[in-house]
């Protein structure tokens, strides 16, 4: 099946079977490596991406249906996005396997409620699981990148 799509604001095509899973078809035939295989059962968070601006997790989302939809993966963040930046600023990762999990959860979170509070952050962010419980930081770090958000819209 023929698969047109945008993924990180650019159209794309390519074939696959309609039951791939949205995982595979980044990875292995988009080049798009940023989204990690966990447990293959929607479980874990650590393939989350963007689909029409919602997180979803893409080990499960067979692509026949992100026909005509956006995708934004960690990739199409760019390195500068704040949620990167406090990412970053904080150290956050410890083994840095859910990472990218995490901050795709983080930008989308970010997206719908630009002012969280921490109990806001906490429920944002169930359903990444981090293995080395990098928690605190994990929240720190959405925290500020929120502050991050802020500074740079009122500076525009």
């Amino acid at each position: 099946m023929k698969i047109e799509c945008q993924i990180n604001g650019e159209a794309r095509s390519f074939e696959a079977d309609p039951e791939m899973p949205l995982l595979w078809a980044l990875r292995d035939l988009l080049g798009l490596p940023g989204a990690k295989y966990g447990c293959g059962i929607s479980a874990c968070g650590t393939c989350t991406v963007h689909l029409d601006g919602a997180p979803v997790r893409s080990c499960v989302v067979p692509v026949a249906t992100v026909a005509g939809k956006r995708i934004t993966t960690i990739e199409g963040l760019g390195g500068e996005h704040p949620v990167q930046q406090a990412w970053i600023e904080l150290q956050v990762p410890q083994c840095g396997y859910c990472q990218c999990g995490q901050v795709m959860q983080a930008a989308a979170l970010l997206a719908r409620n630009p002012s969280p509070s921490r109990e806001q952050v906490r429920e944002g962010m169930t359903g990444v699981l981090c293995r080395c419980g990098t928690y605190p930081r994990i929240e720190a770090a959405v925290l500020r990148a929120a502050e991050l958000s802020r500074a740079k819209e009122s500076q525009s």
